[in-house]
């Protein structure tokens, strides 16, 4: 594991120099050679929040940028109360803004279109002068708009996504993802499919047609194939899709006896409307009760399929329930400020501009070389999911995952989840070669200008 050269006071590389091993400080400045895109020079900072406000995701970008405004108001000070900043287990956050810079921001619409994602991105950094690109709800827009960044010489600090390649195939130097991925899903959630359905399960999976929905459904098959279970068949379907009749109706002649949606948004809202409305969940099959898996679970999800989540499995990376003290922190926050709890997505993309500041302060500088080399074998607690790595190898986090079920009696509409493991993180925890990672390279760190 790297670890960093980065003093928490500032910006001081060690070099050899003859035997003596000399300490020589290499500042970034406007004026030195070491200029970066956007280098903020007055006493202000900008941040671009990149968010779907339109499209399949659209109530996970509403949900996002209600995070990045708190957030913002935690770290200029400016808030009811400072949140996270409380129970973050590093201080260097004063909630004085970042380096003494009164944060700003300007936001994009995603549209969950890569193409879109990566027009509004590039105006926001060439037109906006942004310094850190953050947001997103699907793996698709993260691997285009994490590679802009890597080419513009900005960081991005991924929002929601779950896609191995994010951080496998198609991780960059420049990008960080705190939320979990595929592999964790599955390493997570197949003991605890084994315990409930047995090991003789034949699986029938409908698939997101893009990057997530693919290492999804291969974490899902080689997780349950290991544990015995069958995968009858799998099959893709358009991420523009809205009524999935079409596609559950093959799923009755198959022989499989359970359903694996790997869809997200209002795509695994419909796709199991659709699911329940053909009966399948009263149905039985090779003499067992038919089954439906969500792997990738969200409150917002649950909250638009209603009743029909009752008793059904998946992962998430983390939920508002959690008693720790920094959840319940960020649930007081968002909650006085908008008068309802935040989702995983809300979560994840808060904490992401808390960590981007934070290492900017503890590196000195907004340089992305020296936020990059801060981020890297990172260690911190405070943030809601108890201790957390962020991986020098890969830039991805590693905490502990939850394995929810829909709730079969909820108190109110955001009371739809309840956590039934909490797996920990030596369980998800997988070498950087892994074979579902294979493939690409993080490359170097690029300040840009």
């Amino acid at each position: 594991m790297s670890k960093s050269n980065f003093t928490r006071r500032g910006l001081l590389k060690t070099s050899a120099v003859g035997g003596a091993g000399l300490a020589v400080p290499t500042i970034f400045t406007a004026s030195s050679a070491s200029a970066f895109t956007n280098e903020p020079t007055g006493d202000t900072v900008t941040l671009g929040f990149n968010v779907p406000q339109s499209g399949p995701y659209a109530d996970e970008g509403a949900d996002e940028l209600r995070a990045y405004e708190l957030a913002v108001e935690h770290l200029n000070g400016t808030g009811a109360d400072n949140g996270m900043l409380e129970t973050f287990s590093s201080k260097a956050l004063k909630g004085n803004g970042i380096l003494g810079k009164k944060v700003e921001y300007v936001t994009g619409d995603t549209q969950t279109k890569s193409d879109a994602a990566r027009a509004s991105a590039k105006s926001m950094i060439e037109k906006d002068g942004a310094v850190m690109i953050t947001g997103g709800s699907s793996s698709g827009v993260a691997v285009a708009v994490q590679a802009l960044c890597q080419e513009a010489g900005v960081i991005f600090m991924a929002g929601l996504t779950h896609s191995n390649d994010t951080t496998g195939k198609d991780k960059k130097a420049n990008g960080f993802r705190h939320f979990f991925n595929s592999y964790m899903s599955g390493a997570a959630l197949a003991p605890v499919l084994e315990k409930m359905y047995g090991s003789d399960r034949k699986a029938y999976h409908l698939t997101a047609d893009y990057n997530w929905g693919y290492t999804t459904e291969e974490a899902i098959v080689s997780s349950t194939e290991a544990m015995g279970w069958e995968t009858v068949n799998t099959v893709k379907t358009p991420l523009t899709q809205t009524d999935f009749s079409s596609y559950i109706a093959p799923v009755l002649q198959s022989g499989a006896d359970v359903l694996v949606l790997n869809h997200y948004g209002g795509n695994m809202v419909n796709s199991l409307t659709n699911a329940v409305q053909f009966g399948l969940r009263d149905k039985q099959v090779n003499g067992k009760n038919f089954e439906i898996v969500v792997p990738l679970y969200s409150r917002l999800m649950a909250k638009g399929a209603g009743a029909n989540v009752k008793g059904i499995f998946g992962s998430t990376n983390w939920h508002w329930s959690l008693q720790d003290d920094a959840s319940k922190a960020f649930v007081k926050s968002f909650g006085t400020k908008y008068g309802f709890p935040p989702s995983q997505a809300a979560h994840t993309c808060y904490v992401q501009a808390l960590l981007y500041a934070d290492a900017v302060e503890r590196a000195g500088t907004f340089n992305p070389c020296g936020v990059v080399e801060a981020l890297e074998g990172f260690e911190f607690d405070g943030m809601g999911n108890g201790p957390t790595l962020y991986r020098a190898e890969d830039h991805q986090c590693f905490k502990d995952v939850l394995v929810v079920k829909g709730k079969e009696n909820p108190t109110s509409e955001f009371d739809l989840l309840e956590i039934v493991e909490v797996t920990p993180v030596a369980q998800v925890t997988y070498p950087p070669d892994h074979p579902q990672f294979a493939g690409g390279s993080l490359g170097s760190c690029n300040p840009g200008a």
